[in-house]
């Protein structure tokens, strides 16, 4: 991913969020925002359709919650899995262990600053994982 852009898409039912999400990543060299989706149905839809290279996933969204999204496009079993990165306003544990057993890369709270969004991303398009500092520490 040296020269290359990270294609990113976008999920989240708050039109806000997404924005604030694309504003912080969209200002940053070599990552694009490709797409936005308010459901988790038109989310699964657009990340096949366009393959980007991160999939930034609310947990809480109409239609499909970001834990089926997760599983629906890297879970066991996929052909050709994307990376998804979750993002929740909710810390949970439940809902870490399912996002990591459903196949994301990263799990970050809404609260993490600009700077964690941005490198969970950039990990993720490396093939790496990003967990929230504030999550790793139960995890551990």
């Amino acid at each position: 991913m040296n020269d290359t852009v990270i294609r990113v898409l976008i999920a989240d039912d708050q039109e806000m969020v997404r924005m604030g999400f694309r504003l912080i990543l969209g200002a940053q060299p070599g990552i694009e925002v490709v797409g936005e989706a308010a459901d988790g149905a038109a989310c699964v839809e657009l990340a096949r359709r366009l393959r980007p290279d991160v999939c930034l996933v609310d947990i809480r969204m109409p239609k499909l919650d970001g834990l089926d999204v997760t599983r629906a496009l890297a879970g066991p079993g996929v052909h050709n899995p994307m990376r998804v990165v979750v993002i929740t306003t909710f810390d949970q544990d439940d809902y870490v262990h399912t996002a990591l057993r459903n196949g994301a890369c990263g799990f970050l709270l809404k609260d993490a600053p600009p700077s964690l969004l941005i490198e969970a991303v950039r990990a993720a398009a490396r093939g790496d994982a990003l967990v929230s500092p504030a999550v790793t520490v139960r995890l551990l």
